[in-house]
């Protein structure tokens, strides 16, 4: 096997982060929206409410946690997925959303209307769903729930959008049943994400795998 060179890898962060920094662009045009949570948080909340938990614990602390297990999990079944993309994922992914939060925060007063509102959460998920792709083509690793469905995709040998919706039911279903909140834009989102990015991955591909090409190119 072709060792990846230093080069090769620092374009593949760079693709990583750029890709991060859309796809939280997405989530926080989601979460401004202010029409529900995506499933994995669903899940978070879900189960921040049903366990009792130490009173130092926040939400906050939970996700960390269950994003810690997912990562944990599959360094024991499927080791090779788990990569320095999926360190930067959570510890970035926070950090980004706060600062476009600045900027986008203004844009939603209390009295904006549903169909602006469920329009910014639609833009949010196909955003995030970009932004995502190109987080899996850099191929330097991804975020932790999206582990889970590029893992059993490859695994099932089923194309990434049907199996990324099925984890977000999957998600939100548990975490309704823990206590969690489902909203319009959790239904949105499961329904919504997944066969976006199935459109988007191959765009994302041939964007990444150009970068990478004249990175390959230039070096002997």
């Amino acid at each position: 096997m072709k060792k990846t060179s230093w080069t090769e890898l620092t374009v593949r962060v760079i693709l990583l982060l750029a890709g991060l920094t859309v796809a939280h662009l997405g989530v926080t045009l989601f979460l401004e929206s202010d029409l529900g949570s995506d499933p994995f948080n669903v899940l978070v909340q879900g189960l921040f409410r049903a366990l009792p938990w130490p009173g130092w614990m926040t939400h906050g602390r939970v996700h960390l946690l269950v994003c810690l297990l997912i990562v944990l999990v599959l360094l024991a079944v499927a080791r090779s997925y788990v990569r320095i993309g999926t360190v930067l994922c959570m510890a970035l992914g926070g950090p980004i959303i706060d600062l476009w939060t600045l900027p986008l925060a203004p844009l939603f007063p209390e009295e904006l209307a549903l169909p602006w509102r469920l329009l910014a959460l639609v833009a949010g998920c196909v955003i995030l769903a970009f932004g995502m792709t190109v987080v899996i083509r850099s191929e330097a690793g991804t975020g932790p729930n999206d582990l889970v469905a590029v893992v059993l995709s490859d695994k099932t040998g089923k194309p990434f959008g049907p199996v990324r919706v099925g984890v977000d039911v999957l998600f939100a279903l548990a975490g309704w049943l823990l206590g969690g909140v489902v909203g319009l834009g959790t239904v949105v989102c499961a329904c919504l994400v997944g066969p976006c990015a199935q459109v988007f991955l191959p765009i994302s591909g041939r964007l990444c795998d150009a970068c990478l090409n004249k990175i390959r190119g230039d070096t002997p």
